[in-house]
Order: C-alpha cells, then sequence, then structure tokens
C-alpha cells in the first residue's frame, strides 16, 4: 500500500468521512487538482467501494491518493488507523498504488472558504466533500512537485 503513483496520468484525491466521501481528480500532467463530486455512505451500511473503483475505471485513474485524518498534534487516532485500512482495501480492489496524505484542517478550509464567498457549507454538503478532496489532491501535487505552501 502506500506506495507512489506514477508521475504522469491521473490521480484520484480520496476525502474520507463517516458519511460522504469527497473525490477529486487530476489532470493527465497531475498540475491541477479538480472536484469530481461525492460517494454517500449510508447509516451503518459499508463503504461505497464499488462507486470508488467504478470511477477509478472510468477515468483511467493511474493512482489514489487517500487522506490521513491525523490529530492536531500528528498522532493518528482511530480514524487515522480506519482510513490505512481503507487504503489497503483500495489499493487491493483498484490495483493501483496508494499513498496517504495528511488532511489535518482540509474540510475547515473549506468551510472558511465558502463562508468568506458569503454561502453556507449546509446549503450544499457535498460541495464541502468534494472541495476538501480537491484540497487535499492538490496538496499532494504541489508536495510532489516540491511546490507546496
Amino acid at each position: 500500500m502506500d506506495g507512489q503513483p506514477p508521475l504522469e496520468g491521473r490521480l484520484l484525491g480520496v476525502d474520507w468521512g463517516e458519511r460522504r466521501i469527497g473525490l477529486a481528480l487530476s489532470d493527465e500532467s497531475q498540475t491541477l487538482a479538480q472536484p469530481l463530486g461525492t460517494l454517500t455512505r449510508r447509516r451503518g451500511k459499508r463503504f461505497p467501494m464499488t462507486e470508488l473503483i467504478a470511477n477509478v475505471s472510468r477515468h483511467a485513474v493511474v493512482g489514489v491518493v487517500v487522506g490521513l485524518p491525523l490529530e492536531a498534534s500528528g498522532d493518528e487516532g482511530e480514524p487515522a488507523r480506519a482510513a490505512r485500512t481503507l487504503a489497503q482495501d483500495i489499493a487491493r480492489r483498484a490495483e493501483r498504488p496508494v499513498a496517504m496524505w495528511d488532511e489535518r484542517f482540509t474540510t475547515a478550509r473549506v468551510r472558511r472558504a465558502v463562508h468568506e464567498m458569503g454561502g453556507t457549507p449546509r446549503d450544499r454538503p457535498g460541495d464541502v466533500d468534494a472541495l476538501a478532496a480537491t484540497l487535499l489532491l492538490q496538496h499532494y501535487l504541489d508536495g510532489r512537485r516540491g511546490t507546496a505552501t
């Protein structure tokens, strides 16, 4: 698992949540990330892996980046362990390399940006999750190129 995806080809960013899973997609050159949408996890149901794998195939994804929800201190709690388990399952099922990337504060940053633009995250919660996945993936892409801020 935690392998490095190839340097060219589309990457899929996954911002895992208890209810919604935000998805983002990079361009072929891995320069820009854009929102792809969300998958919904119904209460008490399993992760929607079939739909995620369908997106991997549909968009010719060469690798996946899964958000690692570390605690503010940088420690790994139960959510981070669950994300690692999910990443292992994605790697096995999608047969693609999966990298983990620190996702601390991505959702909070997106919520703040939505507020600054005069919106409210409650109006369109799926958009917040897809934008959080986009921010996660963009940070990963920038980090690989050495242009992260």
